[in-house]
């Protein structure tokens, strides 16, 4: 009698992995690692660079700039990885890694533009900025808590803070259904390229 594990392990093509219940836990593990790990390398590269650029010497016209440049970088690094997610051998990872590094994007991004208005017209908020006050800021607006301490005053101080709140809303509106999209839309590909391998493999029977 032949041994089932045994007969499990043959009926995969040379080369290739086995899958099903018996099949090794070790490179989920091992995306699951990546994709926490990532995010947070990125983060943390993201937040250095908030902290020693030296935004001091930006003048006004440049703070637009940097606005409007980084809400298009924003949606560049959003559809590249939502391409990402759908080629992806593990795409809830995937979009987990993506929703998280889009994020942090956005919130270095808007706490730069605060400091930035703050620091070439005082008084466009309740308080001066500090970096850490306008990521403090940030992270408050986005978060819808709103404590109140640190309010927007000048009309481009509102008007940018107006451009957070619309944006954090389409980022877990929109976006959020997009990224789940691009999930099952890689889920589904998973299953094909499967199907594909079965079917090629039964193709491949016999002398070549």
């Amino acid at each position: 009698m032949s041994d089932p594990a045994a007969a499990r392990t043959e009926a995969h093509a040379p080369g290739e992995a086995p899958s099903g219940p018996d099949a090794p836990a070790r490179p989920g593990r091992l995306a699951a690692i990546v994709a926490l790990a990532r995010p947070a390398l990125i983060a943390t590269a993201l937040l250095t660079a908030y902290y020693l650029l030296p935004l001091d010497r930006t003048g006004t016209v440049l703070t637009s700039l940097v606005l409007a440049g980084g809400l298009l970088a924003v949606t560049a690094v959003f559809a590249w990885e939502v391409r990402t997610i759908v080629r992806s051998p593990y795409p809830r990872l995937k979009a987990v890694e993506a929703l998280a590094t889009t994020v942090v994007l956005f919130l270095v991004l808007f706490s730069c533009a605060y400091y930035l208005l703050e620091h070439h017209a005082a008084g466009s908020f309740s308080e001066p900025l500090t970096r850490t006050d306008a990521l403090y800021f940030t992270l408050t607006t986005f978060t819808t808590v709103g404590y109140g301490d640190i309010a927007a005053r000048s009309q481009a101080g509102r008007v940018v803070t107006m451009l957070q709140m619309v944006g954090g809303l389409l980022l877990f509106g929109v976006a959020a259904r997009i990224l789940a999209e691009a999930v099952q839309a890689g889920l589904r590909r998973k299953v094909e390229q499967a199907a594909g391998r079965g079917e090629g493999g039964g193709e491949r029977e016999g002398p070549p």
